[in-house]
């Protein structure tokens, strides 16, 4: 296991396919002419054997960056509520953010009440996928990977929500064929044996777990096993397999908002681990855990002192259902009454004589003007979910296939 050989797999190989397009539409001459005849696609490495052999240095960052996350988690354990909602929403965002999808905190919260809003109802999608990768955690599986893809698209896009593809796909390039893409992904006819594949390299218990984790991650996006949402659906792995192997048990550590630090070195990674060089996906994942860590610390800091300072402003009674709604504040900064009467069961009237002593504190304020379907947001709670964001900065423009 320690020898030199090791430190690298053999590279995808290409297979030729020919080409037949799926587009509908008249297209340019042009296109048509660029996109005739055969095309190559990657034939994934099979790696449910593959060794893995780390060097010294980067096995030291690895152990360094998994006590990291563990200790985080640990943290929040005696804790949990709300934070652990908190941390699953602002990883959901940052890996939308990944693919160009960004929207505020204010319009997520709307989104999850329902309020119609383009890239803020498809991070609220991706809280869903997080929180199915989250609950399957105990079974990683075909089954489990398509659920999570399923809780991904199954509003936006149905027709292809939680199955494996059943056409190529690419990245890059042009949308009306492979040819000259930066990277053209297995033919479908090698989804399932490749996801298979895949799954029993996840059941190893002999491979660092972040080192694990980040080397499945790659190989996902390699096989690219659904037509769209690839990226995301991924990272919701990255998760399900740190719960799955013990390395978090709380908390959903944000790894997609250190990743956004670099995107640069993020795909180029990916790329290098298509080339046969595994080392660098595993380094980018633990440099990433540890911007992660401390962002999300940062984040909870910054909500405890809003919490605290709340407790000084709010007048009711100790024993007034105010509070309980000053705590879901934490996890929904944008309420309604529905919202109110599902996590809480206080309903009708009750709800607007409970809410009082959070406006006159001015916790909260009511932004729509409306008597009827009112809705409140605690500017404080958003102002701290968008400084998260802006954190975790913004570098480089990727497309997700």
């Amino acid at each position: 296991m320690s020898d030199i050989s090791n430190l690298s797999w053999p590279a995808i190989e290409y297979e030729n396919h020919e080409w037949v397009s799926s587009v509908a539409r008249q297209i340019p001459r042009s296109a048509q002419k660029r996109h005739r005849g055969p095309y190559q696609a990657a034939v994934p490495t099979k790696i449910s054997k593959r060794s893995v052999w780390l060097p010294s240095d980067l096995a030291a960052l690895v152990e360094e960056a998994a006590t990291t996350v563990t200790r985080f988690d640990a943290e929040l354990g005696y804790e949990l509520a709300p934070f652990s909602a908190v941390l699953l929403r602002s990883e959901s965002t940052a890996s939308s953010k990944i693919e160009n999808l960004t929207a505020s905190a204010r319009a997520i919260g709307e989104a999850e009440l329902g309020v119609s809003g383009n890239n803020a109802s498809l991070i609220v999608a991706n809280t869903r996928a997080m929180n199915a990768a989250v609950e399957l955690a105990h079974r990683i599986d075909a089954d489990a990977i398509l659920q999570m893809h399923a809780a991904l698209l199954d509003q936006s896009q149905p027709q292809i929500a939680g199955r494996w593809r059943d056409e190529q796909v690419w990245i890059g390039g042009s949308d009306y064929g492979p040819h000259g893409a930066t990277f053209v992904a297995p033919h479908h006819a090698r989804v399932v044996a490749a996801i298979e594949d895949l799954l029993e390299f996840i059941k190893r218990d002999d491979v660092p777990t972040l080192a694990h984790a980040a080397l499945a991650h790659a190989q996902f996006e390699t096989i690219h096993p659904f037509p769209d949402s690839n990226g995301r659906t991924g990272r919701a792995l990255i998760h399900a397999h740190l719960r799955n192997k013990g390395l978090t048990r709380n908390v959903t550590v944000p790894v997609s908002a250190g990743l956004l630090t670099d995107t640069d070195t993020y795909f180029d990674a990916l790329t290098e681990y298509r080339e046969g060089n595994y080392l660098s996906i595993i380094e980018r994942l633990s440099l990433a855990s540890f911007s992660a860590v401390e962002n999300g610390r940062q984040l909870v800091s910054e909500l405890r002192t809003v919490r605290a300072e709340w407790d000084e402003r709010i007048h009711a009674r100790k024993d007034s259902r105010a509070w309980q709604i000053a705590d879901l504040l934490l996890r929904h900064p944008v309420i309604n009454a529905a919202l109110i009467s599902r996590e809480l069961g206080i309903h009708g009237a009750n709800i607007y004589r409970i809410l009082e002593p959070l406006i006159k504190a001015q916790v909260l304020e009511e932004f729509t003007d409306k008597k009827r379907n009112m809705m409140w947001r605690a500017d404080e709670v958003l102002v701290a979910l968008d400084a998260f964001a802006m954190r975790a900065g913004r570098r480089v423009r990727s497309t997700e296939k």
